[in-house]
């Protein structure tokens, strides 16, 4: 990898000679599958270059992008799968959060008391002026209905793991970060959907419990999952005896709603149903992982790159899926992704300097309330079915975020503030 990382800077030049020619020679075919090349090689390097490295994960986002508006056939079926197939993405998305998760620790909430203020001001910046900044930006660019409720969507998600990293980075206060990022991931079950149907309901049909529902199974089995193997590394003997107990009833539960859940005829009681089976099969997957990680430590490591991938393969399938529309409306989307990003780091921070917060955790704050859950939103837009139109938003917000997100946390953490990051 290192040796192809290493002549990726000359044969990425080359490619974008070779496509420029072929475009002046009118040679279509030849020149999209140039640019395919241009794109790839662009991605391996910028991993070569020291100071372009932490970009090198959206530049891999922009390289599925061109894959998926060069060739969106390709990208639509593999062997006879549909790579927009429901349950496919629910997997997709359950591991992409799991991977997130592991860097998640029950720990990460023993924060809340100290933080109480810095996490109330973040959840309410976050869960109002995202949708409100999101409701504005549609009814200046005009978008159709579907495409509007996705930025909607995208602004009513919680906020990333990205936000922990750019915090991290920007040498900000950190743990305000991360309960902050823990407390808008269990309150988007709720949350989310209420602002869908209150902004977006006249846009889309909206079901508050089905979406309730679906998040829940998106977000927090996922992550439930992977705080079961966080409890797991920290047990005392004792308390690994009651878990080997708590799975096996997780397990029976989880075969029996298996087995009986095309008996239940109520729909609202069927859902309930089937969420505990996903409950239970979260502590399943949690214990079995566990056993993983004892065997195979590095595996940790592995699940964040797996994350990666997840998002790399949403991206090229919603672009793949809404070629035409971003065609139409791409460049709108970008802009107005601009705009929401500037507008959450904007509102972030000085609503937090207005309730007295310190600078560095105001600067915290900011990237919690800029920075979305663009997963979460492609996930919900895919379970709806509508991935190449509401899951468009968080296709073209997401690597913005990303770019954004990397250049003002370089800036904050070459200009260091005075305070210590406390909030009272």
């Amino acid at each position: 990898m290192k040796k192809i990382q290493s002549i990726a800077p000359y044969i990425f030049i080359v490619s974008i000679v070779g496509t420029i020619v072929a475009m002046l020679l009118h040679q279509t075919t030849l020149s999209c599958y140039a640019g395919l090349v241009t794109a790839i090689f662009c991605a391996l390097a910028t991993g070569s270059v020291e100071s372009l490295k932490g970009y090198q994960y959206t530049a891999w986002i922009a390289a599925a992008v061109v894959a998926g508006m060069l060739f969106p056939e390709s990208f639509k079926t593999w062997g006879g799968v549909n790579l927009r197939d429901k349950t496919l993405i629910l997997v997709v998305i359950q591991l992409i959060m799991f991977g997130m998760g592991t860097h998640m620790s029950l720990k990460d909430f023993s924060g809340l008391h100290t933080t109480g203020k810095g996490v109330l001001i973040g959840l309410f910046c976050h869960f109002s002026v995202m949708p409100l900044m999101g409701l504005l930006l549609i009814k200046l660019f005009h978008f159709e209905p579907e495409i509007a409720a996705g930025v909607i969507l995208i602004g009513s998600c919680s906020s990333g793991l990205a936000s922990n990293v750019m915090v991290y980075l920007a040498k900000a206060n950190l743990v305000l970060s991360v309960i902050v990022t823990a407390m808008a991931t269990l309150a988007a079950p709720f949350l989310t959907p209420l602002l869908m149907q209150t902004f977006a309901g006249s846009l889309i049909q909206i079901n508050f419990v089905d979406m309730m529902v679906e998040i829940v199974k998106i977000v927090i089995v996922p992550i439930g999952a992977a705080l079961v193997h966080d409890y797991l590394k920290n047990a005392t003997g004792s308390q690994q005896k009651k878990s080997i107990l708590f799975l096996a009833l997780s397990a029976c539960w989880l075969l029996f709603v298996l087995f009986y859940k095309d008996q239940i005829v109520s729909i609202n009681g069927r859902q309930s149903f089937v969420l505990s089976g996903f409950m239970a099969g979260a502590v399943v997957v949690g214990f079995v992982y566990h056993q993983l990680y004892k065997r195979f430590t590095a595996i940790d490591k592995v699940m964040p790159f797996i994350s990666m991938v997840g998002i790399v393969y949403f991206i090229l399938v919603t672009t793949a899926a809404g070629r035409e529309n971003l065609m139409k409306v791409g460049f709108l989307l970008f802009i107005a992704s601009v705009i929401h990003n500037a507008a959450g780091y904007f509102f972030g921070y000085w609503f937090s300097r207005f309730f007295g917060m310190d600078k560095n955790s105001s600067r915290t704050i900011a990237f919690e309330v800029g920075l979305q859950n663009g997963g979460m939103a492609s996930g919900i837009a895919g379970s709806m079915g509508k991935l190449g139109t509401v899951g468009l938003a968080a296709a073209v917000f997401s690597p913005w975020m990303n770019i954004s997100g990397s250049i003002l946390a370089n800036y904050w953490r070459k200009k260091p503030v005075d305070d210590k990051g406390s909030i009272s």
